[in-house]
C-alpha cells in the first residue's frame, strides 16, 4: 500500500482557499502543518482544520520531522528564500507562479532541489485542465496544419476597481503586476502547447497609477506594478505569437487561445470571470469550414468538481507532484518549467526597458551557465 506523505500548506490566501482542502481530500496526502507569520492566526487555521502544528517562521515548519513536503503560496518576494530553506533541510516542493522575483533565483533553486534530490513542481494548473489537454492533443495530431497566428487574449476586471487597495501586488519589487499573475501561467502553457520562444517584444502597462492604502488610513500609494501588458513572440518554429493581458479591463472579454494554420483553426475561451478553471469551450474549424464546438472527452473530464473550481484543477497538479515523489524524481511541470516562465518574464521587463526585441536564450544552457 502507498504511503501518505505529511504535508505542510505555507500561505493562507491561495493556500487556505486552495492547497488546503485539495490535500486533505487527496488520497494520498495528509496536512500536518501549517505557516502564518502571525502564530496565533496559524494556531486559529490548524484548530479549525484539524491541523497538529502551527509555526510562523519556515525554519519551524521544516524543523518537524512529520513534514516531508512543504507547499509554498506566499507572495512572490517570498518564495526565494522560502523555498531555499525548504530544499536546504531535504523536503520535497510544490511552488505557486510567478516561481521568484528573477531567473537567477529560479534557477538557484533548481540547482538546489536537483543537488538535494528532492522532488519539486510548479502549479502550473493549466495543464491539467479537460478542455486544455484536449487543445494539447489536436495540436499534437496537426488539426491545424502549419501554424500561421497564435492570439492569447486574458482580460479581466479584478483589479479594475481603482478603490481596491494598495498592497504588495501593487508593487513591482514585491513581484506585483498582472505579468506574474498570469503572464507566468500563459509563458508556461505557451511552451507546453507551441514550443520554446525564439525571441519577444514586451509592453508593461500601469493605468490605474495609485491605490488608498487602508493600513495608512486610505492614503493613496504609488503603484508601479503592471496591470495591462502586450507581448509579440517568435516562436523557435518561426510562428508568431500575440499576447494581451490585462486585469483591469471591465466587461474584458475573458481567457481566449486562437490557433490559425494551414488547414484550421482551434479557439480555447472562456468568458467566466469569477472562475479562471472551469467554463473552457473548444472550437474547431477545418478548411474554411465554420467553427464547431468539440467536445471535451469524459476521459479527460475532472473526476470531481468543487465550491472553488481552481480545486480540481491542483487536485491534478498534487497528483503529478505525488507520482514524482514516488519516483523519486522531477516531472513536468518542475522547476525547470519555473525557471523558463520566470526568464520570459524577466526579459519581458527588459524589453519593456529597452523597446526592442529581445532574443531567448536556450532553457537548457540558461540553466548550466554561470
Amino acid at each position: 500500500m502507498s504511503s501518505t506523505i505529511s504535508i505542510a500548506v505555507v500561505g493562507t490566501g491561495f493556500g487556505q482557499k486552495v492547497h488546503l482542502p485539495a490535500f486533505q481530500a487527496h488520497p494520498r496526502t495528509e496536512v500536518v502543518a501549517v505557516y502564518h507569520r502571525d502564530l496565533d492566526k496559524a494556531k486559529a487555521i490548524a484548530s479549525a482544520n484539524n491541523i497538529p502544528y502551527a509555526a510562523n517562521t519556515i525554519e519551524d515548519i521544516v524543523a518537524l520531522p512529520e513534514v516531508k513536503a512543504v507547499a509554498i503560496s506566499t507572495p512572490p518576494f517570498l518564495h526565494s528564500e522560502m523555498a531555499k530553506i525548504v530544499l536546504e533541510s531535504g523536503k520535497h516542493l510544490l511552488l505557486e507562479k510567478p516561481t521568484t522575483l528573477t531567473a537567477i533565483e529560479a534557477r538557484e533553486l533548481y540547482r538546489m532541489a536537483r543537488a538535494k534530490s528532492c522532488t519539486a513542481t510548479m502549479d502550473f494548473e493549466f495543464r491539467f485542465i479537460p478542455a486544455w489537454q484536449m487543445l494539447a492533443e489536436l495540436l499534437a495530431e496537426g488539426y491545424v496544419g502549419e501554424k500561421r497566428l497564435i492570439k492569447i487574449d486574458w482580460l479581466v476586471s479584478s483589479r479594475a476597481d481603482a478603490s481596491r487597495p494598495w498592497n504588495w501586488y501593487a508593487q513591482k519589487e514585491k513581484g506585483g503586476g498582472v505579468l506574474g499573475a498570469t503572464g507566468s501561467h500563459a509563458f508556461d502553457y505557451i511552451s507546453w502547447l507551441f514550443g520554446p520562444i525564439r525571441r519577444l517584444s514586451g509592453q508593461l502597462i500601469t493605468g490605474i497609477t495609485s491605490r488608498p492604502d487602508p493600513k495608512d488610513g486610505g492614503k493613496l500609494k504609488t503603484v508601479d506594478a503592471d496591470d495591462s501588458c502586450t507581448l509579440m513572440l517568435e516562436l523557435a518554429d518561426g510562428t508568431p505569437c500575440q499576447v494581451c493581458l490585462s486585469s483591469v479591463t471591465y466587461q474584458g472579454r475573458g481567457h481566449w487561445v486562437e490557433v490559425y494554420g494551414s488547414n484550421g483553426t482551434l479557439v480555447l475561451g472562456s468568458d467566466n470571470q469569477q472562475d479562471y478553471v472551469h467554463g473552457f469551450r473548444l472550437w474547431g474549424s477545418k478548411g474554411g469550414e465554420s467553427l464547431a464546438e468539440i467536445k471535451v472527452p469524459e476521459r479527460l473530464e475532472f473526476p470531481q468538481v468543487y465550491p472553488d473550481g481552481r480545486i480540481a484543477a491542483f487536485m491534478r497538479v498534487a497528483d503529478k507532484w505525488v507520482e514524482a515523489i514516488d519516483a523519486g524524481q522531477s516531472l513536468v511541470p518542475s522547476l525547470k518549467e519555473g525557471v523558463y516562465s520566470q526568464l520570459l518574464m524577466d526579459l519581458t521587463h527588459e524589453s519593456n526597458v529597452t523597446g526592442t526585441w529581445v532574443d531567448v536564450p536556450d532553457l537548457d544552457k540558461f540553466l548550466a551557465g554561470g
